[in-house]
């Protein structure tokens, strides 16, 4: 993972820090959930990281949190969607990631 930790992760889930069981599951998820964040931005880790208001060497904190969210979504619902189990993201995930999507290439 680029940007999350595991101990970052069980805290979102309120996971014990000394519980291992499921590390690779929730790294697994952590890994995915950054991929999703890069590929609905259309951004790479270091553009997001240059786009940090507060001028630190790190993502946005709406980054951030918007990917532990994911995490937790994948987490908590990892059963494949059927009609009687329909989740979707939350709508904060998107107003988080909004500002960040490229909207169109660079060229030239």
């Amino acid at each position: 993972m680029k940007w999350l930790t595991i101990d970052e992760i069980k805290q979102q889930l309120r996971i014990e820090p000394d519980f291992t069981d499921e590390d690779q599951l929730l790294t697994r998820y952590g890994n995915s959930a950054e991929a999703v964040v890069l590929n609905t931005t259309g951004r790479t880790f270091e553009e997001l990281k240059a786009m940090n208001p507060t001028g630190e060497d790190a993502i946005p904190a709406d980054i951030w949190e918007a990917t532990v969210m994911l995490v937790a979504h994948s987490y908590e619902h990892r059963s494949p969607a059927s009609m009687q189990n329909m989740y979707t993201i939350p709508y904060a995930f998107d107003m988080k990631v909004k500002p960040y999507i490229r909207l169109a290439n660079k060229e030239g």
